[in-house]
């Protein structure tokens, strides 16, 4: 689609720059804060423990979608004036293929914190150091292998109607592509959905038997919900219907609201912490970092 030398259809000159600053703001906020829950798991000896082993995979993969979305928002800006897409085809579907990895690493990966989190609150018990690491080593070799897929002929990598990242060649609707997307999004979205939804529910009811409510226990499943939920309705629509129907426009919705989702689960999972704030103090305040030493 997306390397001639015009603007894609359906798209103007400030259209595509438009696009091009949502990405790049979304791109720079997700690294942002994400960087610093890194930094901060790194830099504080309290963090290291295997329940935020699991929050740092998932702040991982979020810096690898917003790393994606980067790369989008050079593209749309470079757009403008190379009228293609400048890294070739061999780069969209490196570009595809780093982008799927880490969605569904980051999919399962909260999936994975909701089960750890039901864990500890309805346990009372520390998550393992061995079964936080066979999560996060789960989570990965399942991405990595669902996103290898499509690089081996089941699903293909193509650009998007801006053609400016690449994802999932949903305008195929063949059933190659149906078989893939329904064993995928089974696997890499409805049952991390349920997983978290079920989860947080539980959680909260034993939170309330005992008169406490620590955490937010609607806020995980609706990120998932809203932030993936736009991509499964425009692959469901593609395995039925005509996705050329769909306006270019309106085809691009799914994409940026999926790069908000770093953003979010960074405030969720890490900022929101006290003892993330402190850890983040540290790394960022040279002094602070020097008293909790001397202490």
């Amino acid at each position: 689609m997306a390397e001639s030398g015009s603007l894609p259809t359906g798209f103007g000159e400030l259209e595509v720059l438009a696009v091009g600053m949502v990405l790049l703001v979304e791109a720079l906020t997700g690294l942002c804060l994400n960087s610093l829950t890194i930094l901060s798991f790194c830099k504080t000896p309290e963090l290291r423990t295997p329940t935020h082993l699991l929050v740092l995979s998932l702040a991982l993969a979020d810096s690898g979608i917003s790393l994606n979305a980067l790369v989008a928002a050079t593209s749309s800006l470079l757009r403008v004036s190379h009228r293609r897409w400048p890294y070739g085809s061999n780069g969209c579907q490196a570009h595809g293929f780093q982008g799927f990895v880490t969605a569904l690493a980051s999919i399962c990966s909260s999936a994975a914190i909701a089960w750890g989190r039901y864990h500890h609150y309805c346990s009372r018990s520390q998550l393992a150091w061995n079964t936080a690491i066979s999560l996060v080593i789960c989570v990965w070799l399942s991405s990595a292998f669902w996103a290898a897929l499509p690089l081996l002929g089941w699903g293909h990598y193509d650009y998007e109607p801006l053609g400016t990242c690449c994802t999932l060649d949903y305008s195929r609707g063949d059933r190659n592509f149906t078989s893939f997307l329904f064993t995928m999004a089974f696997f890499n979205f409805f049952m991390p959905l349920f997983i978290t939804f079920i989860s947080y529910r539980l959680m909260e009811q034993k939170l309330r038997k005992t008169g406490h409510l620590q955490v937010n226990t609607t806020l995980p499943a609706r990120t998932l919900l809203f932030g993936w939920g736009p991509y499964a309705l425009l692959y469901l629509y593609a395995t039925i219907a005509d996705v050329s129907s769909v306006s270019p426009k309106l085809q691009m919705v799914p994409a940026l609201v999926a790069k908000t989702v770093p953003t979010i689960n960074a405030i969720n999972y890490a900022l929101g912490g006290e003892m993330v704030h402190r850890g983040i103090w540290q790394c960022l305040s040279p002094q602070g970092s020097g008293l909790d030493r001397a202490r």
